[in-house]
C-alpha cells in the first residue's frame, strides 16, 4: 500500500457506519491520484485502487475525506463523516466505461474485510456512490461486481428468494426504497440506482413487479416492520 497524502479532509462528525464505493470516472490513475490530492480540486478519499490492483491511501481512516458530496443513505446526510470512501480507477461511463479486472478486485476484498470488521459496517450500508446520490452518479456502475462481496457477507446479495410482489403501487414503492435507504426526491433516479445495484441487467428507471419482489425481500431481511408500505 502506498501513501500519497490529500490535503482534503477535515475532522468527522459522525462515527463510521458506511463504505461508499466508487469509480473514478477519469482517463487513468495518475490523473484521478493528482486530482484527489490537489487542495485546489477540493475532492478526496481514503484510498484508490488501481486496475493493477495497487492500494493508494490518501486520508487516514479517522478523518473525514471528501468523496461523497452532496448525498444521503439511511437519514444521514453527511455522508462523508459517516463513511470510509474507496475510488476503484475505471474510465466510467464518459470514458469507456468497462469491467473491473481481477487483480482490482482481489485488492478491493481484503480491504473491504478489514473495514468493516473493524467498524461493524452492516451489509447493508456497504454502498456505491450513485445508492447515496441517486440523481447526481452512476457509480460504481451496472459491471461493478457486488455479488463477489455478497458472497462473502460484505454486502447485501440480490434475493434468491424475490418471487413474491407485493404489489404496491408507484408511490408506496417508492416510500419501501426510502425505508431502506434511498433518497427519492428525483424517482426515476433512485429506481435507477436501486437496479443498478440489484438488477444491473435492465435499467429502466420505472417500479415493476421484480423490482418489487426484490426490495421486498430485502426489507423482509430487516423484520416484517421494515416492509410494511
Amino acid at each position: 500500500m502506498q501513501w500519497k497524502p490529500s490535503p482534503n479532509f477535515n475532522e468527522r462528525a459522525l462515527p463510521v457506519s458506511m463504505l461508499v464505493l466508487h469509480y473514478t470516472g477519469m482517463k487513468d490513475a495518475a490523473s484521478a491520484i493528482e486530482r484527489m490530492t490537489s487542495e485546489e480540486a477540493g475532492v478526496s478519499a481514503h484510498y484508490c485502487i488501481d486496475e493493477d490492483g495497487t492500494i493508494v491511501q490518501m486520508v487516514r481512516e479517522e478523518d473525514r475525506a471528501w468523496h461523497a458530496g452532496k448525498s444521503y443513505w439511511c437519514e444521514i446526510t453527511d455522508v462523508n463523516s459517516a463513511s470510509i470512501g474507496i475510488e476503484l480507477v475505471n474510465p466510467g461511463h464518459e470514458w469507456g466505461y468497462r469491467p473491473f479486472p481481477q487483480a482490482q478486485i482481489e485488492a478491493l476484498v481484503p480491504l473491504v474485510s478489514e473495514i468493516v470488521q473493524l467498524y461493524g459496517i452492516e451489509p447493508c450500508h456497504v454502498v456505491g456512490h450513485s445508492d447515496i446520490a441517486p440523481a447526481r452518479k452512476e457509480d460504481p456502475g451496472e459491471l461493478f461486481p457486488w455479488e463477489t462481496l455478497a458472497k462473502l457477507g460484505l454486502a447485501m446479495p440480490r434475493p434468491d428468494k424475490a418471487h413474491v410482489d407485493p404489489g404496491w403501487a408507484d408511490a408506496n414503492f417508492l416510500l419501501a426504497l426510502n425505508r431502506y435507504g434511498y433518497d427519492v426526491t428525483d424517482a426515476p433516479a433512485a429506481i435507477r440506482a436501486f437496479e443498478r445495484r440489484f438488477r444491473p441487467d435492465r435499467i429502466t428507471g420505472e417500479p415493476d413487479g421484480q423490482l418489487r419482489a426484490i426490495l421486498l425481500a430485502l426489507l423482509l431481511e430487516r423484520g416484517p416492520e421494515a416492509a410494511s408500505a
